[in-house]
């Protein structure tokens, strides 16, 4: 295995800590973290953390003590296109993927890697936001987990009506006439983070979470990732709409959802979930996108109710 960086300095996670290379089947590479390995005592099993859009490892170091603390090892993964993982553009700044399905590439490196480093088992999945879209095409692909747990997942995109419309036609048009690769409508290539203030900010409703955040790319700006390229937001549009296809997979589930969200479909996940046999919706109230990043007794009930599923489900 090959070490990779993993910023101690920034991440606030269990000290044992380390990232590895990992590589996909198409040539790319990807880096993974993992936590837990030096536990004094039996742990339970491991967390798969799938993180969202534009963020890294480092982030999910508190989530990593969080689970710890409650008896689970955990993983986290930096997808295809950010973080330190090979972009998929020249400019390192856009969020972009070639195919939506390429993730599952990523999904499989980290499964080989999980198995290499003979983490405990079994394994429960953690996926916020995209990595929720990530999370659930895998699920139903036969991801080796025995219940799965969501924050924010991103089965649907927050956006007016009559832009639903103009969304589908700008990304398809851009696919076809080969400008595909520039920046959605709206969007820069400034860090979300970097460009607004706490009292403007839909991540979370904690001050010092989302100084955190500010930290984090403020001492490491090779993982600031800005807005997304039309090439990304059209596939990822077809992405969102084939899953809404398919049937929940048969396995337990709880998703999270905050009160305040802003960013992915709230009416999406209802949805999901109101149709998911053995599958809970935990509402959090006051929550934003981030309820894994949130204020702290916000944070614990989500943490409780994922780990209570899983405790479940060993």
């Amino acid at each position: 295995m090959l070490s990779a960086p993993y910023f101690t300095d920034i991440a606030e996670g269990p000290a044992d800590g380390q990232a590895h290379w990992v590589k996909t089947a198409d040539g790319l590479n990807i880096r993974v973290a993992n936590w837990g390995q030096g536990a004094q005592t039996p742990l339970k099993g491991t967390i798969l953390m799938f993180p969202g859009r534009t963020e890294y490892i480092e982030k999910y170091g508190p989530a990593a003590v969080d689970f710890l603390q409650r008896g689970y090892a955990s993983v986290a993964i930096d997808w295809r296109g950010q973080g330190l993982a090979d972009r998929t553009t020249d400019n390192p700044l856009l969020g972009d993927v070639v195919d939506f399905t390429d993730y599952q590439k990523d999904v499989a490196a980290l499964m080989a890697h999980v198995a290499a480093l003979k983490l405990p088992k079994p394994y429960f999945l953690m996926a916020h936001s995209m990595g929720g879209c990530i999370g659930l095409r895998a699920l139903t692909e036969g991801l080796d987990v025995k219940a799965a747990a969501f924050s924010a997942p991103m089965w649907g995109i927050q956006m007016a009506a009559p832009m639903r419309p103009i969304a589908w036609a700008i990304s398809s048009l851009s696919r076809r006439l080969g400008f595909d690769q520039s920046l959605a409508p709206g969007q820069t290539t400034q860090g979300y983070v970097a460009r607004v203030s706490f009292a403007e900010n839909t991540l979370t409703s904690d001050p010092d979470m989302f100084a955190f955040f500010q930290r984090q790319l403020e001492a490491h700006p090779e993982m600031e990732l800005g807005g997304p390229t039309l090439r990304w937001l059209n596939e990822s549009l077809r992405e969102m709409a084939h899953l809404s296809t398919l049937p929940a997979p048969l396995l337990p589930c709880v998703t999270a959802l905050g009160s305040d969200e802003a960013i992915v479909d709230s009416n999406a996940i209802r949805e999901r979930m109101g149709q998911w046999g053995d599958g809970v919706l935990q509402l959090v109230e006051n929550g934003r996108h981030e309820v894994l990043m949130e204020k702290p007794p916000m944070r614990k009930t989500v943490f409780d109710a994922a780990t209570a599923l899983f405790d479940k489900h060993r």
